[in-house]
């Protein structure tokens, strides 16, 4: 009876000891994504992947190609598609979208109660933006919206991530 006793002692306490790893190890998993964005936004380094418009007037569209806000310590790169009323015509077709490269800007982070994050750029070489309002989530989605000087304001949602490094 006694080693009746020992053996299933020892498979109780092996149980609890197994299952408490896959319980730590589960835990352990959850926050790694949160801990990514955390790290991507501290060492401001990222690229905010748009993968809906919303402007302010007209429809919520689905963008197929790949449009970009990268945002580097020293310079903000934007290639978004604008859909919305502009109050002035570009002079160059071109000029459509919003398009520009900025290395004078200034950059600001605030994280909220439920562990969000909201960055304020405002460009100062980028005449037709005024400012860029990013809102990560801690699970790396993320929503922009930019406003400009002689258009209506746009919604961006999509992720960040890290910025790919081209090979030479």
């Amino acid at each position: 009876m006694k080693a009746y006793i020992s053996v299933v002692t020892t498979f109780f306490f092996t149980a609890i000891f197994f299952g408490s790893i896959q319980i730590s190890a589960a835990q352990d998993k959850k926050p790694t994504k949160e801990i990514i964005t955390q790290n991507l936004i501290a060492n401001q380094q990222y690229v905010f992947y748009a993968q809906y418009a919303m402007p302010m007037s007209g429809r919520q569209r689905y963008l197929t190609s790949e449009y970009t806000l990268t945002v580097l310590k020293d310079t903000i790169q934007c290639d978004l598609p604008y859909f919305g009323r502009a109050y002035s015509a570009p002079m160059n077709p071109s000029d459509a979208g919003i398009k520009f490269t900025s290395t004078k800007f200034d950059y600001t982070i605030d994280s909220t109660k439920k562990g969000n994050w909201k960055v304020a750029i405002k460009p100062k070489d980028a005449q037709a933006v005024q400012v860029m309002n990013l809102t990560i989530f801690s699970n790396g989605t993320a929503s922009l919206n930019v406003n400009s000087t002689n258009r209506q304001a746009i919604s961006f949602n999509g992720y960040i991530a890290e910025k790919k490094l081209k090979n030479k």
